[in-house]
């Protein structure tokens, strides 16, 4: 059936797929400085919303995969790469969060065509929701799956519960997310597909970031090895490269931006 992928796009509200990822954002300082960056390490090309000057969406192979929102500064908010939710109500949802022992970092603030809230869990990790109309092109997002989401706690099952009361996994409505543990992990599944795992060992007093409870972006890139290198020479930093044998080339590495925005790039969809 052939259907206009952009018209199909503007109708799909958060409604539609409440509880999934439906989008990711760097919060960063310097809107120039983060394209500059990004566009070094993945070929990322960047385009102008109506939110304002501070906001950009990239696109890769005119595909959009993340924004950029140049309000750290502005809104004293860490420099950080974020994972947003879809929900049927923003207010809602942030109610519940803090019903649960979560706090609100920012808003809900009305964004047109809908409103956005920043939260942490329980244990610290930080994520966001969404309410309203979906970014155009959000359908090409999904089926090209550019970025995935893994949540690093400190027990899995714990945050598989608050989440899912905050988002409402697993409440068998029609369209809701289903939650599965498997191999030790919690699986998030959205119209049958792998959308986001939850994996413990996660130290909330840790002093490296990195093992603190966080929420990780990855990104699917076709060279990672290449990656490296190109974050190196613009100023960034590797946090990690792994791989199963040393004879090939990595399969995953841990980067920061320039301001210490971490995220991973990765050779394969790890679903």
């Amino acid at each position: 059936m052939n259907r206009d992928t952009t018209v199909q796009d503007e109708v799909i509200s958060s409604q539609s797929v409440f509880g999934a990822p439906c989008w990711v954002s760097l919060t960063a300082r310097d809107e120039a400085a983060a394209e500059d960056y990004y566009h070094a390490v993945f070929g990322w090309k960047f385009r102008s919303v109506p939110l304002g000057d501070r906001f950009r969406i990239a696109y890769a192979n005119d595909v959009p995969v993340a924004g950029i929102a140049a309000v750290a500064s502005m809104w004293q908010m860490a420099v950080a790469w974020t994972p947003y939710f879809a929900v049927s109500s923003a207010d809602d949802a942030v109610a519940r969060g803090q019903e649960r022992g979560g706090t609100t970092a920012v808003g809900p603030i009305a964004f047109p065509p809908g409103r956005a809230a920043l939260l942490a869990d329980r244990d610290g990790a930080v994520f966001g929701i969404w309410e309203g109309r979906l970014i155009s092109g959000w359908e090409s997002w999904r089926r090209a799956a550019p970025a995935f989401v893994r949540l690093h706690t400190r027990d899995a099952f714990d945050a598989a519960i608050f989440y899912g009361e905050v988002l409402e996994w697993a409440s068998k409505r029609p369209g809701c997310c289903e939650v599965r543990y498997e191999a030790d992990e919690v699986v998030l599944r959205s119209e049958n597909e792998i959308v986001a795992r939850i994996h413990s060992g996660a130290v909330e007093a840790a002093p490296d970031p990195t093992i603190r409870p966080h929420w990780q972006i990855h990104f699917a890139v076709p060279d990672v090895e290449a990656c490296v290198p190109a974050a190196l020479a613009h100023g960034g930093t590797v946090v990690r490269v792994g791989t199963s044998h040393k004879e090939v080339p990595p399969t995953e590495a841990v980067l920061r931006d320039p301001d210490g925005a971490q995220f991973t790039v990765t050779s394969r969809r790890n679903r």
